[in-house]
């Protein structure tokens, strides 16, 4: 099975002339992502992070067992917009039903008669509740609307609110 990455942060622009960048954490605690262990952008670049202050950090690059620390403006720059992954297997345990968002993605769709819907392709959380997209549906990430939720089988079960048409 190929190994996950999970987005947890972006680079930002530089702070002062030392080397410090500004960091976005998505996750609920940001001092977990000094935590996480080695953090990965898109090209596999190794990163390790540590808090100078909130949402400014320190970073070094990490290769051949080597840290070596981001020290003046110029270098800090060029990691700008760079994303933040972490591998989902350095996430804590969930207990039962409990899961991360990030593990819907991909489960296939059943509604409650056991008809196929398709495939959740994103979870969408603009701060009102989340949301899954499956093909054309969008339903809401609720008990009522998503009665079951078997990871283990990799699916789901719908149940669309009668205003949302499935078909």
């Amino acid at each position: 099975m190929a190994r996950r990455l999970i987005e947890v942060g972006v680079i930002g622009r530089p702070h002062g002339t030392g080397g410090l960048v500004h960091v976005t954490s998505y996750t609920a605690d940001p001092d977990s992502l000094s935590r996480y262990g080695p953090l990965e952008d898109e090209t596999g670049q190794r990163y390790r992070l540590s808090w100078v202050k909130p949402g400014i950090a320190r970073l070094a690059l990490l290769a051949a067992g080597q840290e070596r620390p981001i020290q003046d403006r110029t270098e800090a720059a060029r990691l700008a917009n760079r994303r933040l992954f972490v591998a989902r297997a350095s996430f804590p345990a969930t207990t039962a039903d409990e899961f991360y968002l990030a593990d819907l993605i991909g489960l296939a769709a059943f509604d409650p008669n056991g008809t196929a819907l398709g495939t959740v392709s994103a979870v969408h959380d603009y701060g009102a509740g989340a949301s899954l997209e499956i093909g054309p549906l969008i339903v809401p990430f609720t008990r009522a609307a998503v009665p079951a939720v078997d990871l283990n089988a990799g699916r789901i079960t719908v149940a669309p609110p009668p205003e949302v048409d499935a078909r």
